[in-house]
């Protein structure tokens, strides 16, 4: 039975956080004090590394309660800790499967996601995910799945996530959604983005508004927005509302 009042008081008190300008300017300033020191890499998920926010994987995990997929589709895998994550989420379900895709699986990562317990819900593919090839597995992968979830959170340039977004987005039903990662980029301090192909103008968010834009079956889910402050996705929580 739903608590009523301790809801209510949850909604009430993050709307209140929502209007807070302090708080969201402290959040700011903690991102890029934090950042310096790789604060999303300390983490792991039942040993692998997952280089995620514990705050976004705390919204993952409820997403996925919520959706219940029977498949979850992700971009970049690097040590398998996103992968794990979520196929242990799926196992508690007792359903779903786990699609991961990245341009270069590193060997010693491979061998150690695939002799882990939650493997058995896992499939690797290995390529770029704008590439036709890629797609095409995916795609046939997908087939005979009606709940899909896709987290995108690999190469984090405007155009490449604006393609992976305009991919696999015809993938996803009503209810479900696109998570894209690294969103960040765009409030992170100059100084952290030398020597990387993306920056304050060409990232994962640029690529989402441009993509809002024309397409009306997503929109920003600012319900997660509001209540997490501390994510790597801001303005990254796409849901599916038609």
């Amino acid at each position: 039975m739903k608590n009523i009042e301790f809801e209510k008081r949850n909604k009430d008190n993050i709307k209140l956080m929502s209007k807070d300008q302090h708080l969201k300017n402290i959040t700011k300033e903690w991102y890029n004090a934090g950042y310096k020191y790789e604060y999303s890499y300390h983490f792991t998920w039942l040993g692998r590394p997952i280089i995620q926010y514990p705050q976004d994987m705390i919204a993952i995990q409820e997403i996925i309660w919520q959706v219940k997929p029977d498949l979850i589709i992700e971009t970049g895998i690097a040590h398998g800790g996103s992968l794990i994550f979520s196929a242990s989420i799926l196992e508690l379900l007792g359903h779903g499967e786990v699609l991961g895709i990245d341009v270069d699986i590193r060997e010693h990562n491979r061998v150690e996601i695939e002799k882990h317990p939650m493997y058995k819900r896992i499939t690797m593919i290995e390529g770029s995910s704008i590439s036709k090839d890629v797609a095409k597995k995916v795609y046939k992968f997908s087939e005979d799945k009606k709940r899909i979830l896709v987290f995108l959170d690999s190469n984090h340039t405007h155009q490449h996530v604006l393609k992976e977004i305009k991919l696999y987005s015809p993938l996803v039903s009503k209810g479900s959604y696109i998570v894209v990662f690294d969103t960040m980029v765009e409030d992170l301090s100059p100084q952290f983005l030398t020597n990387r192909p993306w920056d304050k103008h060409n990232n994962p968010k640029t690529a989402i508004r441009e993509f809002l834009k024309t397409n009306h079956r997503f929109k920003v889910d600012n319900t997660l927005d509001t209540k997490l402050l501390i994510t790597s996705c801001l303005g990254g929580y796409l849901k599916c509302i038609k």
